[in-house]
């Protein structure tokens, strides 16, 4: 749809998103609306979705911009526009509700707008970063880290990795020529990562809808056939790469890292795995894929034999989790500690 500018044309809906700062300007909210006016001129049949992400402004003050463009609209088009906030993986219809296969689609168009344009760069999801990025070095090699290394690691500005570092207080060991690592495995902060995971790394469910649902090793197997670039393996596939010995038969799911600063990876890679894959948005319900987007420059994705690569230790911590496998996870994080370089 790069003829009108509308971010995706998916059926008879037409999606246009504007998130982080952009969705919180009043200017760019009638842009976005002028769009779709333009777009749904010529597609009689279609409906606009206006898609307001992380957005600060307020819904009162969407629905007064929306009676003002109501005005100018004609009055067909003004019919089949409609606008929505977005907000930590909840969408919410301003102008009118969205049906439950509207909210699937909307939130599979914002999953593949953010690997395109990265992360948003908050408070938020750079302590989420850092924090992580600290913990894997800790469990893997225990070798204090250059704020330099950091910075660039993870993607983020000096004084928003400093801030960070700040805010971790005592638990931080300063060192000499500006290195700093991790005192000791900070649990707290850990159970904070679990706690914040899904929103951090905008996972992406996904459900087998054709009832002869594919095995994750077969879905592995494609995979490896594929070979999209960006993407690692993670979960129970990655935690038995990191503990052989871990205590569990087969694997429930797979579970999928995807670099989302690697410009040249693959976003559509899902669809060329398996066809009956269709996006879930229930956090609880079955899914046999997991899409998790890691956001730091550096992937720190390892070398795998097959091709593709392995998430990191803590990526596939989180993702046993995600899949209620506590026992497992507890299995493989005691494992990490236990082979952990000893460090002076």
């Amino acid at each position: 749809m790069k003829d009108v500018g509308i971010d995706a044309e998916i059926g008879n809906r037409l999606i246009e998103i504007k998130t982080g700062g952009t969705s919180s300007s009043l200017r760019s909210i009638r842009e976005g609306l002028m769009q779709l006016a333009y777009a749904l001129k010529d597609r009689e049949n279609a409906t606009g979705y206006l898609v307001l992400s992380d957005s600060r402004i307020t819904k009162q003050s969407v629905e007064g911009e929306w009676k003002r463009a109501l005005t100018v609209l004609n009055t067909d088009i003004g019919k089949r526009i409609v606008i929505s906030l977005e907000k930590d993986g909840e969408l919410q219809g301003v102008t009118r509700p969205l049906d439950p296969e509207t909210q699937t689609v909307i939130a599979d168009v914002l999953h593949k707008e953010r690997a395109r344009s990265g992360p948003h760069v908050n408070r938020s999801d750079a302590a989420f970063v850092v924090t992580k990025v600290l913990i894997n070095q800790w469990l893997v090699s225990g070798e204090a880290l250059t704020t330099t290394w950091l910075t660039e690691t993870c993607g983020y500005s000096y004084p928003t990795v400093a801030n960070v570092i700040q805010g971790l207080g005592s638990l931080i060991e300063r060192l000499p020529k500006r290195k700093v690592r991790l005192r000791y495995f900070p649990d707290e902060e850990y159970l904070r990562l679990l706690a914040n995971s899904d929103r951090a790394r905008s996972t992406a469910r996904y459900a087998d809808a054709s009832g002869d649902q594919r095995s994750p090793e077969r879905h592995l197997r494609r995979l490896e056939l594929l070979n999209p670039k960006g993407v690692a393996i993670g979960g129970v596939f990655g935690a038995r790469h990191y503990f052989a010995d871990l205590d569990i038969v087969g694997s429930p799911r797979l579970d999928i890292s995807f670099h989302a600063r690697d410009l040249g990876a693959d976003i559509d890679f899902i669809n060329k795995l398996d066809p009956a894959l269709v996006r879930s948005n229930d956090p609880r319900g079955p899914a046999s894929v997991l899409v998790h987007q890691v956001y730091h420059a550096n992937s720190l994705f390892a070398k795998r034999d097959g091709g593709l690569a392995w998430a990191d230790p803590v990526e596939c911590l989180l993702d046993l989790h995600d899949a209620r496998l506590e026992r497992q996870a507890k299995q493989l994080l005691e494992s990490l500690k236990a082979k952990r370089p000893k460090v002076l």
